[in-house]
């Protein structure tokens, strides 16, 4: 039974897994608009009682990305002049995170940017799930909980793949998550040099690790374009995979993605709803996706009674 001073308000990037989140924790959501001006201004308006309550705002910052940012940043700023005890941002997805250090001279530091705007609208802690690296956590000097997917990820894997199993991680800088899956899993390692001519291009260049005759997953904490993810699958098959599925968090599957995929060796593409599937996506029966709202439900719980949610940890990439 959970405590009468919780409140959860959600804007409108992702409603299902928000209505989820409330149902596992047999809370309702809270009373909130949350539209537009007619001039595109956003509009928010919290319509019930939150002083002195423990308030939860759940939003991932996902295309439209500066559209939910600002609904996240005005629901903030209404709930804490409403004299919310106080305000926790669940961003299951958290935009601008690739945007974490200088590739180029005389370019920003995104990611940084914005945890300086969660916490100046009046975050006292943030909920997250897979951020793209773990040290955007020092960008916030208030806590941070940065969940994983994996205690959804690794049953399917399980039920789905038996023997032969590689783990293959698209870049040398998913290496650390790659190996801790393939280490519980009990799996081979690989992992794909590649190198990157711009934004959202990458060239797959060759494998690192042994593929032959193997079941091979692609494990990343973002899909986008799905150029990278495409082109590993490739070549993954190339040198003699049996098959080649991937695993994501975060669905981002922006512009010809899902064409993409469908096009792709790809046999099979999981990922999480931390991100809403567009309806191509939805539609695809090569993509399945499954819910996080059970993990986003057990550390809500955790942080509201002030006790320990580092079970939810246990896999530290």
């Amino acid at each position: 039974m959970m405590n009468t001073d919780l409140k959860i308000f959600a804007g409108n990037s992702n409603p299902d897994l928000a209505l989820e989140i409330c149902n596992c924790l047999s809370t309702p959501l809270g009373k909130a608009f949350v539209g537009t001006f007619s001039d595109g201004e956003i509009r928010v308006e919290i319509g019930e009682n939150v002083r002195g309550k423990d308030v939860f705002v759940i939003q991932s910052t996902c295309q439209p990305v500066n559209t939910n940012l600002m609904e996240l940043l005005i629901m903030i700023d209404a709930l804490k002049r409403a004299s919310a005890r106080r305000i926790t941002a669940v961003i299951p997805y958290y935009g601008y995170a690739r945007q974490d250090r200088k590739v180029a001279p005389r370019v920003p530091i995104s990611a940084k940017l914005v945890a300086d705007l969660l916490t100046s609208a009046g975050s006292n802690r943030i909920l997250t799930m897979d951020l793209h690296v773990g040290q955007i956590q020092g960008f916030f000097n208030i806590p941070v909980d940065n969940l994983y997917a994996s205690p959804v990820m690794m049953p399917y894997i399980r039920a789905h793949f038996r023997n032969n199993l590689v783990m293959v991680s698209p870049d040398a800088g998913g290496v650390p998550r790659a190996r801790a899956y393939a280490k519980r899993l009990q799996a081979s390692l690989a992992f794909i040099d590649k190198r990157r001519d711009a934004p959202g291009k990458a060239k797959a260049m060759h494998i690192i690790g042994e593929v032959k005759g193997m079941d091979a997953v692609i494990l990343d904490d973002i899909i986008d374009t799905g150029g990278t993810l495409t082109q590993a699958a490739q070549v993954i098959m190339d040198q003699g995979a049996n098959s080649v599925c991937a695993i994501c968090s975060h669905p981002v599957l922006s512009g010809p993605a899902v064409e993409k995929i469908t096009a792709s060796p790809l046999k099979r593409l999981v990922v999480s709803d931390t991100i809403p599937l567009r309806d191509n996506a939805r539609q695809s029966e090569r993509i399945v996706q499954l819910s996080v709202a059970p993990l986003f439900c057990k550390a809500i719980t955790g942080i509201h009674q002030e006790d320990s949610i580092s079970s939810l940890f246990d896999i530290q990439f």
